[in-house]
């Protein structure tokens, strides 16, 4: 009996001991980025961004890093937050509030009025990371108007930005820049579809 408490006890520390030297997990978010410039004022738009489609190599919590044109590693204890799919229209939708001061912006476009509001689609066709690199994306996007204010703009923003240190915060926060410029060329096309 002595013997198998003194079994239990020792696997029990073993045990302890594995956990305590395992890798802990760091969660990343995306974030708006603070615009150079914003679009000339007008008469604020309610615009609703959504859909949002993510390529599904990246639609998972882990972050997926490009190790050369063939191979991606995943990263099981670098994960994101929560889904790019939900973070994805935030971040683009916080930048676009940046960008057009006044403008009712909503990532729920359910909740919008079809009459009134701006419908902003949003295809991610990549979303590579590299670390220590860059991170590049490369995103089809479409603006409706409403009936009656003007036609369908459609445009493919590719950006590729260089994360300018290594680790997995500067690739994130290369990310959220990349994302950036892409709220902006949508934020043009938005200015552009509400002019008379």
């Amino acid at each position: 009996m002595h013997l198998s408490l003194t079994i239990a006890a020792v696997l029990g520390v073993a045990f302890l001991g594995g956990c305590a030297n395992s890798p802990q997990a760091a969660f990343y978010t995306l974030s708006p980025e603070r615009p150079h410039e914003r679009l000339e004022a007008g008469a604020p738009p309610a615009i609703a961004i959504g859909p949002v489609a993510v390529p599904e190599i990246v639609d998972r919590p882990q972050l997926v890093l490009r190790v050369n044109e063939t191979q991606v590693r995943i990263d099981e204890f670098a994960r994101w937050a929560e889904p790019l799919k939900k973070q994805i229209p935030s971040v683009i939708a916080a930048d676009l509030a940046q960008l057009l001061p006044g403008a009712l912006i909503s990532s729920y476009p359910q909740l919008a009025d079809q009459a009134t509001a701006y419908q902003v689609s949003v295809d991610v066709q990549s979303f590579e990371s590299a670390p220590g690199d860059a991170a590049a994306v490369s995103v089809l996007w479409s603006v409706r108007p409403p009936p009656k204010l003007g036609a369908l703009v459609s445009g493919r923003s590719v950006v590729h930005e260089p994360a300018g240190a290594p680790g997995y915060d500067a690739l994130v926060a290369a990310h959220s820049r990349a994302l950036a410029i892409v709220s902006h060329d949508i934020a043009a096309a938005i200015r552009s579809a509400s002019r008379p």
